[in-house]
């Protein structure tokens, strides 16, 4: 049995799933849509037997889920009308900028046939198997805190420029996009999470998003998780997640990467030699997809995970002393 997807949204992250969606054997995809000329010529160069529909409705016509790489604004609308059809509804993150709306999204959602999902990308991935792993196992010892670090010369990055929205302080963003992630990552790893203090950088343009990003969170237990993200400068970009452990450190760098280390030099957890880590990140995600659909036990951020992640960077960019 396969699943019908609908992609609402050519840019990045929509040509990738749907490069992954048409390699899995659990899905086919049924329609594709997205109103900017760009995204769309770009979607045919890399895959020019795809067929686009002439707006979101008739690509979402008769499909079992639809994913949405929307910009954030036009999510909820699309996701509403997915879940009135019945359809799953597979979104990106963040599910919105205004809290409030969120909310009311997220209660909706509740009701549909099947409970909204956000693909943060980890959620599935070997990292993440591997650091549950090696907590059940003890080898970490108690968690003892989580340090975000995030570096970024220019934002958006030289192959995120396409989508000007991102620059932007409305909806764009390194803390909504990047930071996000990683902070899914601490809430899976040490539970809901409350924050403390956050001191935003603005430039001078009220239009243009954060610069750096100075937070502080804790645990129910006051496990601290710390951010510090910059950009500006001349290094590569550098995003690393350090689990701190009474016995054992593990670090993602670059989303995918996982690194431990007992006091010594960092050595590699997992052997990329014959797997792509991207690839392999979003093909396990759509394996979850599938068991979601199926309804069945699953490994995805659910809708009030998304949400509560969103409050978390909303507060942040607004800061609190």
């Amino acid at each position: 049995m396969t699943h019908r997807m609908a992609i609402i949204g050519l840019g990045i992250m929509g040509r990738r799933m749907l490069e992954n969606a048409l390699q899995h054997p659990a899905f086919e995809v049924c329609g594709v849509w997205d109103p900017s000329d760009a995204s769309v010529a770009k979607t045919l160069e890399t895959l020019p037997g795809v067929t686009l529909a002439p707006n979101a409705q008739a690509a979402m016509a008769g499909a079992d889920v639809v994913y949405l790489a929307c910009p954030p604004g036009p999510r909820k609308t699309y996701a509403l009308q997915a879940a009135a059809a019945g359809q799953g509804v597979f979104m990106e993150k963040p599910l919105g900028t205004d809290n409030a709306q969120s909310r009311d999204l997220v209660a909706q959602l509740r009701q549909a046939r099947l409970p909204g999902v956000v693909n943060f990308t980890q959620a599935a991935s070997r990292g993440f198997e591997e650091l549950n792993r090696a907590i059940a196992a003890g080898e970490t010892g108690e968690l003892l805190g989580i340090d975000i670090v995030v570096n970024y010369p220019a934002w958006p990055r030289a192959w995120q420029k396409d989508a000007g929205w991102l620059r932007l302080r409305d909806e764009g963003g390194y803390t909504r996009e990047v930071i996000s992630h990683f902070l899914f990552l601490a809430g899976r790893f040490l539970g809901p999470l409350t924050l403390q203090q956050a001191l935003p950088r603005y430039p001078k343009d009220p239009a243009l998003c954060e610069l750096d990003m100075l937070a502080r969170l804790t645990n129910a237990d006051g496990k601290p998780v710390t951010i510090m993200a910059t950009t500006g400068g001349q290094q590569p970009d550098r995003q690393e997640v350090t689990v701190r452990g009474s016995r054992m450190n593990f670090q993602f760098r670059e989303f995918y990467q996982l690194w431990r280390s007992d006091g010594g030099p960092w050595v590699e957890a997992l052997d990329w030699r014959n797997e792509d880590p991207r690839t392999s990140a979003l093909q396990r995600q759509l394996t979850e997809v599938d068991l979601w659909l199926r309804g069945q036990s699953h490994k995805l951020a659910t809708a009030e995970e998304a949400l509560a992640v969103q409050e978390l960077v909303e507060a942040m960019l607004v800061g609190k002393s």
